[in-house]
C-alpha cells in the first residue's frame, strides 16, 4: 500500500496533467472553428470544380483526353497518398485514417497488386512504416506550417503528378478523414489519378446549357486535371485539420473528466489511509495509558 507521501505526490501530478488537458482542450476549441470554417468553405469549390470537369469531359472524346483522366489503361501499381496529422493526443484520428490505408494496402496485394505509399503527415508514417516501410516512397510533414495553405496542396499535387509521368504508377488513390462534427471524422479514400470524370448533374427536366470552349477542351482539360487534383488533396488537407481539432478537443475533455475521477479516488484513498493511521496513533496512546 503507498505511503501518504506517495498519495500526495500522486494526487498532485494528476491536478498538473489535468490543467494540462484542460488547457489543451481549450486551445483545441480555439483552433476549431477556423479550421471548420476553411473545410466547410473549401468544399463547395472543389463540387464545382468537379461539375465544371465534369462539362468539359463530356465534350471530348476519350481518345483526346489527358492520361491524367484516361490512365495508362493498367492498375498493376498502385500509389496511395495517405494523409495524417502532425502530432498525437487526438484519440483515434490518425489509427482510423492508417487503418483504412492498410486495408486498402493489403487487399491490393492480396489481389497481387504493386503497392506504393506517401505519407502527409509524421503520424502516418508511424503507423506504417510497420508493415509497410518498404513501400513508402515519400514522405512529407507539414510540422512547421502553421497554417494549411493550397502552396502546400499544390506542391504535394505536383510530386504525385511527376511519379505518375514518369511511369511509377497507375493508379492513385488519396486516403483522409472527412470532418462531420466534433466527435464524427469519417475515414475516406478518394481516387485522383486516373481522375474520374463525374456525372453532369441533373437537370430536373429544364434545358442543359451547351458550351463552347476555347482553345479546345483537350487543352483545357490538361490544365484543369492538374489543379482539380491539387485541390482535392488542398479539400483532404482542411478535412484532416478540422477532423483533428476536433477530435483532439473531444479527447482533452476525457482526459479531463477522467483526471478529476482519479484524484476523486486518490483523495478518498488518502483520507481513508489518514484517518486509519490517526485511529491506530490513538488507540496506541490509550492502550500505553492504561498499562500504566
Amino acid at each position: 500500500m503507498p505511503s501518504l507521501k506517495d498519495l500526495r505526490n500522486r494526487i498532485a501530478s494528476v491536478k498538473a496533467t489535468q490543467k494540462i488537458t484542460k488547457a489543451m482542450q481549450m486551445v483545441a476549441a480555439a483552433k476549431l472553428r477556423r479550421a471548420q470554417e476553411a473545410a466547410e468553405a473549401a468544399r463547395p469549390y472543389a463540387e464545382r470544380m468537379s461539375a465544371v470537369l465534369a462539362n468539359v469531359a463530356g465534350s471530348i472524346s476519350g481518345s483526346d483526353a489527358p492520361a491524367l483522366m484516361t490512365g495508362t489503361g493498367s492498375d498493376r501499381t498502385h500509389l496511395l497518398v495517405v494523409c495524417t496529422a502532425e502530432r498525437g493526443l487526438c484519440g483515434g484520428f490518425n489509427s482510423q485514417i492508417a487503418r483504412k490505408a492498410r486495408e486498402h494496402a493489403r487487399a491490393l496485394l492480396a489481389d497481387g497488386k504493386d503497392v506504393k505509399i506517401m505519407t502527409v503527415g509524421k503520424k502516418g508514417y508511424d503507423m506504417l512504416r510497420r508493415d509497410f516501410g518498404d513501400r513508402i516512397i515519400e514522405r512529407i510533414e507539414l510540422r512547421e506550417v502553421k497554417r494549411i495553405g493550397f502552396i502546400h496542396a499544390d506542391e504535394i499535387a505536383k510530386k504525385v503528378i511527376g511519379l505518375f509521368q514518369d511511369g511509377q504508377f497507375d493508379v492513385c488513390t488519396l486516403f483522409y478523414s472527412e470532418f462531420k462534427s466534433v466527435i464524427s471524422q469519417v475515414p475516406t479514400a478518394q481516387q485522383i489519378i486516373p481522375a474520374a470524370a463525374p456525372e453532369a448533374a441533373a437537370s430536373n427536366g429544364e434545358a442543359t446549357a451547351v458550351y463552347e470552349y476555347e482553345p479546345d477542351p483537350a487543352s483545357i482539360l490538361a490544365d484543369l486535371i492538374p489543379r482539380n487534383i491539387a485541390v482535392q488533396i488542398f479539400r483532404a488537407l482542411l478535412e484532416n485539420a478540422a477532423g483533428e481539432m476536433g477530435a483532439k478537443m473531444t479527447a482533452m475533455d476525457n482526459a479531463t473528466r477522467n483526471a478529476g475521477e482519479m484524484i476523486d479516488k486518490l483523495s478518498i484513498t488518502y483520507n481513508r489511509q489518514r484517518q486509519a493511521q490517526i485511529t491506530k496513533e490513538l488507540i496506541e496512546i490509550i492502550s500505553g495509558a492504561e498499562a500504566l
